[in-house]
């Protein structure tokens, strides 16, 4: 699978402008954490919106004060990481059941995002960073060459570190889920307690799940900030959740790339409705939902490959007939 998203992020260029195929791979990127989280380990989680901001965030707090972009990324993503870690335990070694724990990822990105909006004032500043509520943060440096500050990467150039940084995430995930740690999250999945009685510490194991899910969100925050250049509190909305759960349902959630295919065929044609007026963007993503939902529970990625092991488990039975049909 990652050998063929390299050619393929190679030629897309070719075919949409890098501008939409930058924010569509942080989209993808940002799909694949929950889909791990909740794909392979069976936590359904609304709070992967608040990691997404609290990323952005982190990147432009931490460009503005240190002014190296590359030490403001890691510090992003680091500090997402261990807040995420601090939440999990608290959560999962609290024993929450899965309702709970939903309500509680939900509230966490509904407070996020009712603070960021009332940050206004020169009472909320960070160092150098003023936090601006609804207006966010703006003029904050963006990516550069490490070591060269006037080497900004941005356009063609900021497009594929976005792939490569897709690509990369995507090629460690597929490892961590052949790994042991990997098999056991997808035990848990299927029947927490039965792992629990093999032995196996089922509340440390969720705790490290969730916060490699919030890991990757933070990296696809940092970016969206490099690639909007402003960060507001619309990115811990209660709509960008929703938008999550949509692409990883459309896509398929049981899977590695089906969150990436939804996300990407759901970004792109919200670019596209909005380009035009006639018709609310919302109301397709919704119809859009009811469809898959009723016609492809499973999401359009396990439907796909459905349809492929039933064509190929044809093939045989059909040769079988051309040769009778032959020899008679």
């Amino acid at each position: 699978m990652t050998a063929v998203a390299v050619p393929v992020t190679l030629v897309l260029p070719q075919v949409i402008d890098s501008y939409t195929l930058t924010v569509l791979a942080i989209y993808a990127m940002l799909a694949l954490s929950l889909g791990l989280v909740w794909g392979y380990g069976g936590i359904l989680c609304f709070g992967q919106a608040a990691f997404f901001g609290l990323g952005a965030y982190g990147y432009a707090i931490g460009a503005l004060n240190v002014g190296e972009s590359t030490i403001a990324l890691i510090a992003a993503v680091a500090a997402t990481a261990a807040i995420a870690a601090v939440l999990g335990a608290m959560m999962f070694y609290g024993r929450l059941g899965d309702v709970y724990l939903a309500i509680i990822t939900l509230v966490v990105t509904l407070i996020l995002y009712r603070f960021m909006s009332s940050t206004a004032g020169d009472a909320y500043v960070l160092g150098k960073a003023r936090l601006g509520g609804f207006n966010g943060i703006p003029g904050f440096p963006t990516l550069h060459v490490p070591g060269n500050p006037s080497a900004y990467i941005w356009g063609d150039a900021l497009y594929y570190v976005c792939a490569a940084s897709l690509v990369l995430v995507l090629a460690l995930v597929t490892l961590l889920l052949r790994s042991g740690f990997g098999r056991v999250a997808v035990g848990i999945r299927e029947n927490e307690t039965r792992m629990g009685l093999l032995g196996y510490d089922v509340r440390a194991r969720k705790t490290l799940l969730f916060t490699i899910g919030a890991a990757v969100a933070a990296l696809a925050g940092a970016l969206y900030a490099n690639w909007g250049e402003i960060v507001t509190p619309r990115l811990f909305g209660l709509t960008q959740s929703a938008e999550i759960i949509i692409w990883c349902i459309v896509g398929g959630f049981g899977t590695r790339l089906g969150p990436i295919l939804g996300a990407a065929s759901m970004g792109y044609l919200k670019f596209l409705l909005g380009q035009q007026s006639l018709v609310d963007n919302t109301l397709v993503m919704g119809l859009i939902l009811i469809l898959v939902v009723l016609f492809l529970p499973r999401g359009l990625v396990p439907a796909l490959e459905g349809l492929w092991i039933a064509a190929w488990q044809r093939m045989p039975a059909r040769q079988m007939q051309r040769r009778r049909r032959n020899l008679a």
